[in-house]
C-alpha cells in the first residue's frame, strides 16, 4: 500500500430524497454499504453501455447531512414513521402497506477505478453526469442535484497528497467498519446481539447529593477510558442460508437462486482528518463461503463476527 498510486473518481456532494433507511430488519438509520456499492456497480454497467470500459474497484462513502424522516410528538416515548400518503382502493379505504423508514441524505462518493486513460477521463464525467441526472438511484432514493464529478490522483505515502484529499471531503464523516469490536466482545463470551447492543445503548444514571438534589448524566461504553466514538449499526452483506438452485418465477433465470439474510456489524463515523490511508475508508465486495460481504480492507484479515437473524 505504501507508495501506491490510487485514481480516484469523486462524487461530491450527492442529495438524495427518500432514500431508504431500514438498513436491515432489525436497524434504522444511515443506508446499508450493499445500497451504496450496488448504486456504484449499476453505474458502471451502464457506463460500459455507452461504450465508457469503466472499472470501478472500491467505494468510500462520505456523509455529509442526514435527516431522518420520522416524528416524536409531545409526550412520545419513541419515534414513529413518517409515512405516505397512499392512493385508496377502490372501495375507498387505505390500500395495505408496509412503510418503509426513509431519510434525505447528502454524501460524497470516493470511487477508485482503473482501466480509463486520461484522454477518457472527459468522456467518464460527462457520461456519470448524464446518468446522475437522468438514469440513477442511490438506495432507493431520488438524486436531485450533486457538485460536478472529478479525478484525482493520490499517492499513499505522500503527505500533501493526503491532504489534500480530506480537504475535499471536509466537513463531513466517512463510515468505516468496526467488526472489531464485535470480534473482541463475542472471543470475551458476548452473544453476538448483546455485543452489538452494548456499544449502541446510552446508559442514564442519576446521583443524589445530601440535599436531595437529583443530577442526571448519561454515557456510552469506553474503550481503554475512551469514548468509543460515533459507533452505529451498518448492514454490510448477506448469509445464504439455502442451497444455491432455481425458484419459481426468479427473475433471472440465468443466475442460481438463493435465500439470504442480512449481515449486521459495527460501524464508525469518522471526520476525514482522520484518514491516515484513502484505503482505509474504501469498501469492495467480498465472498467468504456463504458469506457476500461488503468490506474494508483493514478487516478482511480478522475472524469474522457478525450480528444476523438466525442468531436471535
Amino acid at each position: 500500500m505504501i507508495g501506491e498510486v490510487k485514481k480516484l473518481l469523486i462524487i461530491p456532494h450527492i442529495k438524495i430524497h427518500n432514500a431508504n433507511a431500514l438498513s436491515s430488519p432489525f436497524t434504522i438509520g444511515f443506508p446499508a454499504m450493499t445500497a451504496w456499492l450496488g448504486a456504484v456497480h449499476a453505474m458502471q454497467r451502464k457506463l460500459c453501455e455507452r461504450g465508457v470500459p469503466a472499472n470501478f474497484l472500491a467505494v468510500g462513502v462520505v456523509c455529509h447531512d442526514m435527516e431522518l424522516q420520522t416524528y416524536k410528538g409531545e409526550g412520545d416515548f419513541v419515534h414513529s414513521i413518517i409515512g405516505t400518503a397512499n392512493p385508496l382502493d377502490k372501495t375507498g379505504a387505505r390500500s395495505p402497506f408496509i412503510e418503509e423508514a426513509r431519510c434525505d441524505i447528502e454524501a460524497s462518493l470516493v470511487i477508485q477505478y482503473d482501466n480509463i486513460t486520461i484522454d477518457e477521463r472527459e468522456k467518464l464525467l460527462d457520461n456519470i453526469d448524464h446518468l446522475l441526472h437522468s438514469q440513477m438511484k442511490i438506495a432507493g432514493g431520488d438524486i436531485n442535484g450533486f457538485q460536478p464529478p472529478f479525478c484525482i490522483n493520490t499517492q499513499e505515502d505522500d503527505e500533501k497528497s493526503l491532504r489534500d484529499f480530506r480537504r475535499l471531503l471536509m466537513p463531513g464523516y466517512a463510515i468505516f467498519e468496526r467488526r472489531d469490536l464485535m470480534i473482541d466482545a463475542m472471543e470475551k463470551g458476548a452473544d453476538a446481539l448483546d455485543a452489538l447492543i452494548e456499544y449502541l445503548a446510552i446508559h442514564h444514571c442519576c446521583d443524589i447529593d445530601d440535599e436531595g438534589n437529583v443530577t442526571w448524566s448519561s454515557h456510552r461504553k469506553s474503550l481503554d477510558n475512551k469514548p468509543a466514538g460515533w459507533i452505529v449499526p451498518i448492514a454490510t452483506g448477506f448469509h445464504g442460508i439455502s442451497e444455491l438452485g432455481e425458484a419459481k418465477n426468479q427473475r433471472d433465470s440465468d443466475t442460481s437462486h438463493r435465500f439470504a439474510e442480512c449481515i449486521v456489524t459495527l460501524g464508525e463515523f469518522r471526520m476525514p482528518h482522520r484518514i491516515r490511508f484513502v484505503e482505509d475508508m474504501l469498501w469492495r465486495y467480498s465472498t467468504d463461503g456463504d458469506l457476500y460481504l461488503c468490506q474494508q480492507k483493514a478487516q478482511t484479515t480478522q475472524k469474522t463476527k457478525y450480528s444476523s437473524e438466525s442468531e436471535f
